[in-house]
């Protein structure tokens, strides 16, 4: 049992308590159009062969191979589009780019290496058979797997879907997310600032981060700085949401009610992580009122914003990849690279913003020299997080383990 009251917990431990359990959403149909970016809920199988025919990869002339290297009647034109009819033996077929080979030609010749007077060509010899053709079915074959479930649907994947006439899959239903800010502090953009108020810059990355991860923002509220209403809008945003998610309130100061209140309403998992940055990081379920809908997980997010940006990435995105079951989302892409810097943790694990340099000599990780949980710039430029164990001495040119945010 993690201890969520003392102890430091290693992250490892935490993201495992907190997809423990966690099951797919479930599926819904809806049109191919609107379907970029969602995550496919069954196997979709091929219907037709692609491509359906033997065709030309370019614009030239078809003809048994065997006939060339000498002059040969041109006995038809096929463009792409039209139907071919069987090549007469010793001729052969003008024909473009992506045109119906014809029964009886096995090669095409490009253009440039013809020579044609008349209605007739002078084919080079030694032309191999197969050449410049497009076999049937060389990139799918009908009754073949054409996407597995768990696949992200992206701009190669909606294509193959279009190529063979699909209009409607079964996607997973996209988690719904609740994103509450805490703090009283806390001003949206477009007010005035009072004395000691600062707007709220969590927020907007949240929403953005969550729907790339594939989530849906179904509410937003301010939580105010009192238990009782810290407990009535935690109670309110778990009964149409997935997952509840909160920035600030839970460390351990006297108006930090989140914490409390998840503990009062449903089940507080683990709390405070051996993490920089992000150590009073909460997590765990609120229960649902209504008879039989299950729970919310809840994430309760440090409050300033890099703690907030990480801890989104280390859980948000897994939870959301869980729900999803989307082995893509699931695990972020680790990359090994060379520090440029230096450093030394303490009992913390360290996630440092680092931008990733491609070189000749191999990937160079170049942190930013500001690492505090306060400079939301050191985001803006991050490619990836570098991540320091605890208790571990970093000099240049050590090799370094690299979660990549660029990718999907």
């Amino acid at each position: 049992m993690a201890d969520k009251h003392g102890k430091l917990q290693p992250v490892e431990a935490a993201l495992t308590t907190l997809l423990d359990g966690v099951g797919a959403l479930p599926a819904e149909t809806v049109s191919s159009e609107s379907a970029a970016g969602r995550v496919l809920a069954q196997d979709v199988m091929a219907r037709l062969d692609v491509p359906p025919f033997d065709n030309s990869a370019m614009d030239g002339y078809a003809l048994d191979h065997r006939d060339a290297g000498q002059w040969l009647p041109i006995v038809q034109r096929i463009a792409a589009g039209t139907h071919a009819a069987p090549l007469s033996p010793g001729g052969c077929a003008r024909i473009f780019t992506g045109g119906e080979v014809p029964a009886g030609a096995d090669c095409v010749v490009m253009q440039e290496r013809v020579e044609v007077e008349g209605d007739r060509a002078w084919i080079p010899g030694t032309i191999p058979a197969a050449d410049n053709l497009r076999r049937r079915g060389r990139d799918v074959a009908i009754g073949a797997r054409l996407l597995a479930a768990g696949t992200r649907l992206d701009a190669a994947a909606l294509g193959h879907l279009a190529g063979q006439g699909i209009t409607r899959v079964e996607v997973r239903r996209r988690p719904r997310v609740a994103l509450l800010s805490t703090g009283d502090e806390i001003v949206e953009p477009g007010r005035p600032l009072g004395p000691g108020q600062i707007y709220n810059s969590n927020r907007p990355m949240l929403r953005t981060l969550l729907t790339r991860f594939g989530a849906e923002v179904v509410r937003v509220a301010t939580v105010p700085d009192d238990a009782e209403g810290t407990r009535r809008v935690l109670q309110e945003a778990a009964e149409n949401a997935d997952v509840v998610v909160t920035t600030g309130g839970v460390s351990v100061g006297e108006e930090d009610h989140v914490k409390a209140a998840l503990e009062t309403l449903g089940r507080l998992d683990m709390w405070r992580l051996a993490i920089r940055p992000g150590k009073p990081l909460a997590l765990g379920r609120l229960p649902r009122q209504a008879a039989s809908t299950g729970e919310a997980r809840f994430v309760g997010l440090p409050g300033n914003p890099v703690s907030c940006f990480v801890g989104a990435w280390l859980f948000l995105r897994p939870l959301t990849g869980a729900l999803l079951a989307c082995p893509a989302l699931a695990e972020l892409p680790r990359l090994m690279a060379r520090a440029d810097f230096a450093t030394q943790t303490g009992p913390r694990q360290h996630y440092m913003r680092v931008a990733l340099d491609f070189t000749a000599e191999g990937i160079v990780a170049r942190a930013f020299r500001d690492q505090n949980s306060g400079v939301l710039s050191s985001c803006i430029g991050a490619d990836g997080l570098a991540v320091i164990p605890p208790d571990t001495t970093i000099a240049p040119g050590a090799a370094v383990d690299c979660l990549w945010l660029r990718g999907d």
